[in-house]
């Protein structure tokens, strides 16, 4: 099935949210939850990653998850939550107020089947009290989601973006082999994997050129996903696709906040202060720009 084929079909069958001028959405992707190995790229950015969260989760924004949260394709998910579980249980707190989303992506395409997402995310096993605790019941993957501002008719398009990456789509599960037996011992060594187009510039922009090109045939419909890692923030006279990069850069995680109608590019990072201790702050890297100029 062509890239536009399977672009178009998320389309259509997007969950709905509405979007209003008091909404306020935090969107990452690519977290890549892991063991926290040496081949774990979340690892470093955890603190940074539930800081953040923290910070949205207490000003009332609604989080969604862009694909490719739990690295399934390196680890079985006991070992990720055991690693996690502050974020987990962080994530529980947006899950119980209804205002967690999640979508899946290549490397979670698992939560593509119900019984895979209750399985891992209804309950988990305390070991101080011997019990099994509720987690997230009845949480849900969507491949797709617009955000819909019913009084506009202005809609943004939200999807991973490996359905214009045929290989990581229609043999994700031979890709999740070659990455588990063979690119994540090499990795460890410092080989990247090149069929990822994270981490393959040419990959990267095929990947973004089918993006593009859907967008332009479809009357310049915004489109805002992950998958590449690499932030984009067009200008209102630009064809609209943006990124939210990803939350394994090397020292930082990047995302994209809408607040009062205005989408903004924001990184999350550490800086030494004067005394030298470490601090967590939130940069701008593009923006804010009012959605009503995208149209």
């Amino acid at each position: 099935m062509p890239s536009k084929r399977r672009i178009s079909r998320a389309f259509k069958k997007a969950k709905i949210l509405p979007l209003h001028k008091n909404s306020k959405f935090i969107m990452f992707s690519d977290t890549h939850r892991g063991d926290n190995s040496f081949a774990d790229d979340f690892a470093r950015n955890r603190n940074i990653f539930n800081f953040a969260l923290s910070q949205y989760y207490a000003k009332g924004f609604t989080y969604i998850e862009l694909g490719d949260g739990d690295e399934l394709w390196e680890n079985k998910f006991g070992s990720i939550f055991r690693e996690n579980k502050d974020v987990f249980l962080l994530l529980k707190k947006f899950h119980d107020d209804n205002r967690l989303h999640f979508i899946w992506g290549n490397h979670d395409m698992d939560y593509k089947n119900s019984k895979k997402v209750k399985k891992n995310l209804a309950s988990y096993y305390e070991g101080a009290s011997g019990k099994n605790l509720e987690l997230m019941p009845n949480a849900s993957f969507s491949e797709s989601i617009i955000l819909k501002n019913n009084s506009t008719h202005q809609s943004l398009f939200l999807m991973h973006g490996h359905q214009a990456d045929w290989f990581n789509y229609s043999f994700w599960r031979l890709s999740r082999f070659l990455v588990r037996f063979l690119w994540r011992p090499l990795q460890i060594h410092g080989i990247k994997d090149p069929t990822s187009p994270a981490q393959n510039f040419r990959e990267s922009i095929k990947v973004e050129r089918r993006i593009e090109n859907w967008i332009q045939n479809n009357n310049n419909q915004i489109v805002i996903t992950g998958h590449t890692h690499r932030p984009r923030f067009p200008q209102p006279d630009e064809i609209p696709f943006f990124n939210d990069g990803s939350c394994v850069h090397p020292r930082c995680i990047t995302g994209l906040e809408i607040e009062n109608y205005e989408i903004t590019l924001i990184k999350w990072h550490f800086i030494t202060q004067e005394n030298g201790t470490m601090k967590i702050v939130k940069s701008v890297l593009e923006g804010p720009k009012n959605i009503e100029e995208y149209r």
